[in-house]
């Protein structure tokens, strides 16, 4: 019988290590989910929120609580400081994508001017299309600057990975908002084949089931400790029927 409870203390160890294991993964879904469902709200309410002047938005940092509200800016773009991002999707398309800064009379954003699409094989180009000349005026999303590697935000000529002002700001003779603005529209329009980046997956992705899933792992574990228990059990009760049948047939 002691031989049975060291099996035992060994398999309910085991179990518990892994289920541990389980429950915190199945958590870490939860929280997964709760943040999902916070960025979504929060996208869909700056975006229900009416169009304000980009002045009286970026006044700081930019940051997610920010991200998604509509602006409009007046200015002129400097197409002498254009940026070509390279390896973007959009609506499951791959290309690429134009940085703009724009000049106003209050300062200068960096505006993502939006995503042209590549056939599959298709080099990106080394050079934007060009903006509108003379005054426009754009509406768009504000958007927080990407975050990575310095290799991945730091320009390489005209080229850059990520979109990060900070970065691109040490490129510029002169300073811009932190953030950038994702275009919508522009007056006059502009050409090129451009196509307005499209809001975030607002769905609750995998994680609810993902979560159940690793819960269940849990519980699969606990009830195998309690069908291995039982099944050594029936085992050592027949082995007993079976020498008590063996001896009265002595």
């Amino acid at each position: 019988m002691r031989r049975l409870w060291l099996r035992w203390a060994l398999l309910i160890v085991f179990v518990a290590l892994l289920g541990v294991a389980f429950v915190s993964l199945g958590n870490w879904q939860l929280d997964r989910l709760a943040q999902r469902r916070e960025r979504n709200a929060t996208t869909i309410t700056n975006e229900q929120k009416p169009v304000q002047p980009y002045e009286q938005v970026f006044t700081h940092p930019i940051t997610d609580a920010d991200q998604w509200q509509r602006v409009e800016a007046r200015g002129t773009f400097d197409a002498d400081h254009q940026f070509v991002v390279r390896y973007r999707s959009n609506g499951g398309a791959d290309g690429y994508e134009v940085l703009t800064p724009l000049r106003t009379a209050s300062g200068a954003v960096l505006v993502d001017r939006g995503f042209i699409p590549l056939e599959r094989g298709t080099r990106i180009p080394s050079v934007a299309p060009a903006p509108p000349t003379g005054e426009v005026t754009v509406v768009g999303h504000v958007r927080r600057n990407e975050r990575g590697r310095r290799a991945a935000t730091a320009p390489a000529g005209n080229q850059v990975r990520l979109i990060n002002s900070d970065a691109i700001a040490v490129t510029l003779p002169y300073e811009i908002e932190s953030g950038y603005i994702g275009l919508l529209t522009v007056q006059p329009e502009q050409q090129g084949g451009f196509q307005p980046i499209q809001l975030p997956d607002l769905s609750e992705g995998p994680h609810f089931w993902y979560a159940v899933q690793w819960f269940l792992f849990t519980a699969i574990g606990v009830a195998g400790i309690v069908v291995f228990i039982r099944g050594d059990l029936r085992a050592r009760r027949e082995e007993r029927e079976d020498a008590v049948a063996a001896q009265s047939r002595v």
